[in-house]
């Protein structure tokens, strides 16, 4: 398993498009496999190393569909080789099952996916079935992320790590914030939580959040040793409350932070190497 410090590369992750926006909320929204690539090729060029990827079916819906997701890959990977990890999404959104979801990663057998705890481990969930899936993603080297959104999620995250339910490879969490503003959420994590729980967390972990206090997360990461995740899925506004031009504008805002925080920004390969993904796995 590999070891990690401080001194670690700063991940920058990028998801592009979500679920649910449209163009209608940005124009610039990439959804099509063509618009995807293009994005790929500007978000990697701006300082990401990882690609959260959602797809959408002939009626722009979100859509766990194999063919989808190979498309968009096909024409990523067209543009940018490896040099970006593509992370797929296995988020429910309403529409599927967990099982419809596990079914998804079995088929596609992806370098990378999103895993929401709630919804593959929700309190219900044989736990030998979980562990079951997360052995069969280690032996096809399909590096998973855990989403965790608050600290309910966090502490069960701990006790099914504690049971071995994970394995015992090296996992990488995400923290989704709740959202702040006119609409706030009553529950879910905040920055300030986060600060408690970053010394106790013991692997690589990242965060996001909604909206333009997004433009300050990279700080807040970078020192206080996760890395972050930006992209109009989130957040279409810069600092100054103006839509952002493109997701590369978000993803090279978070490179200049991290520089100025003293922090080298990670490529594909040394994430790979780092948190042991795919064929690169030390």
């Amino acid at each position: 398993m590999p070891e990690h410090s401080q001194n670690d590369p700063f991940i920058i992750m990028c998801a592009p498009n979500g679920a649910r926006r449209t163009y209608a909320d940005h124009p610039k929204l990439p959804i099509t496999p063509t618009e995807l690539a293009y994005c790929a090729e500007e978000i990697r060029d701006a300082g990401a190393s990882i690609l959260h990827l959602h797809v959408r079916d002939e009626h722009q819906q979100h859509s766990l569909n194999v063919d989808h997701y190979k498309r968009a890959i096909d024409a990523i990977t067209d543009k940018t080789g490896d040099s970006l990890i593509i992370q797929v999404t296995s988020e429910a959104v309403g529409r599927y099952t967990r099982q419809d979801q596990m079914n998804m990663v079995k088929a596609m057998k992806p370098e990378a996916v999103s895993l929401a705890l709630c919804e593959l481990a929700p309190d219900t969930a044989e736990h030998a079935e979980v562990s079951d899936f997360f052995s069969w993603m280690a032996e096809n080297k399909i590096w998973p992320q855990i989403i965790l959104y608050d600290q309910a999620d966090y502490w069960r995250f701990k006790q099914l790590q504690k049971k071995g339910v994970f394995g015992d490879r090296q996992q990488f969490l995400l923290f989704v914030l709740k959202k702040t503003g006119p609409e706030p959420d009553k529950t879910g994590l905040s920055q300030e939580s986060l600060v408690q729980l970053a010394p106790k967390v013991g692997v690589p972990w990242a965060a996001c959040c909604f909206g333009a206090q997004e433009n300050t997360l990279s700080a807040f990461c970078s020192q206080n040793g996760g890395h972050v995740r930006v992209g109009f899925e989130n957040n279409i506004w810069i600092n100054d409350g103006s839509l952002a031009v493109n997701n590369a504008e978000l993803v090279k805002n978070a490179q200049e932070t991290a520089h100025q925080n003293n922090k080298k920004v990670a490529t594909a390969n040394e994430v790979r190497k780092l948190l042991g993904v795919g064929n690169l796995q030390q």
